[in-house]
């Protein structure tokens, strides 16, 4: 079986642990696309055929049925064809191929997903285990081992210290303090980068496009912990948000003009969770030109210059509908137009579209939307992409600059991130148009498709 020399080493351990009836928990985080899925695999696939006279069970479970547990039954049919074993396995009730007599079962670990009654004789792996509730694991999942003392396996990439992957990470860091057996394995990027050259250009690519401080690169690539909540950006990024262009009143030139407008509103709620935007009481449009990044640019995406605020305090947004329009359409023409259109923000913004037509985009607040909103404006941020206008002693340039230093963040288990201000430290109505108005600018740029290799 070809696997990495990292792949080979996790897989002579769990070999060694199932085979001399060890029992050991294995922690394997592995960065992002650097084979995790591949390893586990051709695991399965050499445990089928060990046991497919003697007979066995083994159980894998993934955070969720669909997409991830399906794509893990795909993955093992793909491998058992490839090693010859076509037309020999078989299907059971969907979730379990069968070789011979040994069986490998799939299941969902979803906190409504029925699993209990099932029993791992020869491995226990748990996939993206930092998505796994730890109580469905401990409860439900770590007790189908028991019987006989089966091996088990955490895979996964690191987000922050409470999730169930770094509790079992740390659990086998003090046992190997004791007893030298290795228990947990980790390859970053650069380890990764080592084995596959295309796999190092492209995540340096990734780098340069969302910082290295970028939650998402910190933990999937870098394998790094987010360590709780905090400020959301540091002085650092906020310095590198300085631009050298001013405020314009309007187009000096001809170029591609977006938008982002936020509402004046109360909070949202959603899923049991204020949103954390209480209080707001300004609706403000910001401006932004976009310049399409140049043939071998270091910027992959478009650069963002805001040149323009707009607010209004305690207005009746039927009254502001007229000016929005004109603001828009007629002094900057905008090509896309993203508006918060979430609660009192839906039927002003149908209003819009009405007006404008397909140019005014609607985003809806979600905690998963919002959190991909705030990781596309972190990313602006850390490749240098986004840049404020000169400081031009407005209370425009002071409100947004109070907002950025004020924002703070939170990041959930289920790797989504929240940015805000505090009610007690204002508001963030400029923050979120900013937010709004990066998401505009990333529409002006077709994504390329990325290829993935088969050992991911």
């Amino acid at each position: 079986m070809q696997l990495r020399p990292y792949q080979q080493e996790v897989a002579k351990a769990v070999l060694e642990s199932i085979q001399d009836n060890l029992g050991l928990t294995f922690s394997v985080e592995i960065a992002r696309q650097g084979g995790k899925n591949e390893l586990s695999a051709h695991l399965e696939v050499l445990l089928l055929t060990m046991h497919m006279a003697a007979g066995g069970s083994s159980i894998k479970c993934s955070p969720t049925f669909k997409p991830q547990t399906i794509i893990s039954i795909n993955r093992l049919k793909e491998r058992l064809n490839d090693f010859g074993f076509a037309g020999l396995w078989g299907t059971e009730a969907g979730y379990i191929l069968r070789l011979g007599n040994a069986r490998q079962i799939f299941l969902s670990a979803d906190e409504s997903a029925a699993v209990v009654g099932h029993t791992a004789d020869i491995l226990l792996e748990i996939d993206e285990s930092q998505d796994v509730a730890r109580d469905k694991y401990t409860k439900e999942f770590r007790p189908m081992a028991s019987a006989s003392n089966a091996t088990t396996v955490h895979y996964g990439t690191t987000w922050d210290d409470a999730t169930l992957l770094e509790e079992i990470k740390q659990a086998n860091l003090e046992l190997e303090r004791k007893d030298g057996i290795r228990r947990h394995f980790r390859y970053d990027w650069l380890e990764i980068s080592k084995h596959n050259p295309h796999y190092q250009a492209f995540v340096e690519a990734e780098r340069q496009r969302l910082g290295e401080d970028h939650p998402l690169f910190r933990t999937q690539y870098a394998l790094l912990p987010i360590r709780g909540g905090g400020g959301f950006l540091t002085s650092q990024q906020i310095a590198r948000m300085m631009g050298n262009h001013s405020r314009l009143h309007h187009p000096q030139q001809t170029g591609i003009f977006v938008a982002g407008i936020d509402f004046a509103g109360e909070s949202e709620q959603l899923e049991d969770e204020v949103l954390i935007r209480p209080g707001r009481d300004a609706t403000v449009i910001t401006i932004a030109q976009v310049t399409p990044p140049e043939a071998n640019s270091p910027y992959p995406e478009p650069l963002i210059n805001i040149l323009e605020h707009y607010s209004w305090l305690g207005q009746n947004h039927a009254s502001l509908h007229p000016q929005m329009v004109d603001i828009l359409k007629n002094v900057w023409n905008c090509r896309y137009v993203v508006a918060d259109a979430t609660g009192i923000g839906e039927p002003i913004t149908s209003f819009l579209r009405r007006s404008l037509g397909n140019k005014i985009v609607p985003f809806k607040f979600t905690q998963k939307s919002k959190s991909e909103l705030g990781f596309d404006l972190l990313a602006a941020v850390n490749s240098g992409r986004l840049k404020l206008y000169l400081q031009d002693g407005s209370e425009e340039y002071r409100q947004v600059l109070s907002e950025l230093e004020r924002a703070r963040s939170t990041y959930r288990p289920n790797q989504t991130l929240n940015f805000f201000v505090d009610a007690a430290d204002g508001h963030d109505d400029y923050l979120m148009s900013l937010a709004l108005v990066v998401h505009a600018a990333n529409r002006c740029q077709p994504r390329v498709a990325k290829g993935q290799s088969r050992n991911s």
